[in-house]
C-alpha cells in the first residue's frame, strides 16, 4: 500500500480503532501520516497481539500507551535525522516516528525473527521501504549491517540505562544522540549510573518531557556520545542456533 494521506476511519468499528477523544491529537501529531498510522494500530491490535509482540490486555490501550507515547518523542528529533530504532519490537517507536516525520530514515533493529518478520510485512504495508529499513540484529554487534552511521538512536523498554549505553554509543557518530524513552524512575536512575554512563563515553544524562499539551506527558533520557571518548570496536557475537 503506498503512503496516503487519508485519514477517514473506515465505516465500522476497527481492531486498533483511534479513541474519539484522541483524535484531535492523533491529527495534530500524525498529520499527513494519520491514514497510515490507523492502519499500523489495526495491525498491531491484530497481527501484533495474536503474534505475542504485544500482550492481551494492550489491545485497548495501542493509541495512548504505544502509537501517542511513541511519536511525542518526534519533538526532540532533529530535522532530516538518520535513526536507529534499538530493539524495535513490535516498532516502538520507530514506525510511529517514521510516520509523523517524513523527513526522517529510519533502521528497526530488533533480533528476533519473528518480530523482524512482522516488522518487514508492516513496513511493505504502509508503503514505507524507502525511507524505513529492518535490521535483524542486536546492538552493537550489528553495527557493520546499518545503512548509515545514526544521529540519533531511540529505545523504548529495551535494557537499564548502563546497559542502554553501553549498547548504542558504539553505533552513532560522535555527538550523536541517544532518546530513550523512561518510566518514572528515571531521574534515579540518571544518578544512579552517571558514572558508567560516562565511562561508556556518553555525556551527562538529560531528563526531557515531551508531550506535555496531549495530557499524558512522557518522559526521555537523552545521553550524547562524548568526542573526547574513543570506542573500542565491538565482536559479533553468535546467533543462537534457532534463535526466533
Amino acid at each position: 500500500m503506498a503512503e496516503s494521506t487519508e485519514d477517514a476511519a473506515p465505516p465500522g468499528v476497527l481492531p486498533g480503532a483511534l479513541p474519539v477523544q484522541l483524535e484531535d491529537v492523533a491529527r495534530r501529531l500524525f498529520g499527513d501520516g494519520l491514514g497510515l498510522a490507523r492502519r499500523y494500530a489495526e495491525l498491531l491490535a491484530t497481527e501484533g497481539l495474536t503474534r505475542g509482540l504485544l500482550g492481551p490486555r494492550e489491545a485497548d490501550r495501542i493509541w495512548d500507551r504505544h502509537l501517542v507515547n511513541s511519536v511525542v518523542l518526534s519533538e526532540v528529533v532533529a530535522e532530516g535525522a538518520h535513526v536507529v530504532d534499538v530493539g524495535s519490537g513490535a516498532g516502538l517507536p520507530g514506525i510511529p516516528l517514521a510516520l509523523a516525520r517524513p523527513d526522517l530514515r529510519v533502521v528497526l533493529l530488533e533480533p528476533m525473527l519473528r518480530r523482524t518478520t512482522f516488522l518487514t510485512e508492516v513496513v511493505e504495508e504502509l508503503g514505507l521501504g524507502a525511507r524505513v529499513q529492518v535490521v535483524r540484529g542486536r546492538a552493537p554487534e550489528s553495527v557493520a549491517d546499518l545503512p548509515f552511521t545514526p544521529d540519533h538512536v531511540t529505545a523504548r523498554a529495551v535494557a537499564p540505562l548502563d546497559r542502554l549505553v553501553s549498547w548504542t554509543m558504539p553505533l552513532m557518530r560522535r555527538s550523536g544522540v541517544l532518546l530513550a524513552l523512561r518510566g518514572s524512575t528515571a531521574a534515579d536512575e540518571i544518578i544512579a549510573t552517571a558514572s558508567e554512563v560516562t565511562r561508556l563515553a556518553g555525556g551527562p544524562a538529560e531528563l526531557l518531557t515531551v508531550g506535555a499539551d496531549t495530557g499524558e506527558p512522557v518522559t526521555v533520557v537523552r545521553v550524547e556520545r562524548r568526542l573526547d571518548v574513543p570506542i573500542e570496536p565491538t565482536r559479533p557475537r553468535r546467533r543462537r542456533k534457532g534463535a526466533h
